[in-house]
């Protein structure tokens, strides 16, 4: 089932640069949507804002349970 959207002139020519030769837009907007989704699985994969380094986790595990003789 095929449905229409509206852009802008300026838009239509942004995606026929994209494509080659025989695309379509919908070519043209499956292959963004791909790279535009394995980037942003990418994005999720390498973000290490919510980690530490392996030297501070080990600092913190020693304070926390030191060795017992």
């Amino acid at each position: 089932m095929a449905t229409t959207i509206s852009i802008s002139e300026e838009m239509r020519e942004k995606l026929r640069n994209l494509g080659k030769a025989g695309d379509t837009y919908d070519d043209i907007i499956r292959k963004m949507y791909k790279k535009t989704s394995n980037s942003l699985l990418l994005d999720y994969l390498y973000d290490d804002s919510d980690s530490v380094s392996i030297h501070d986790a080990l600092k913190e595990a020693r304070k926390r349970w030191p060795k017992s003789s």
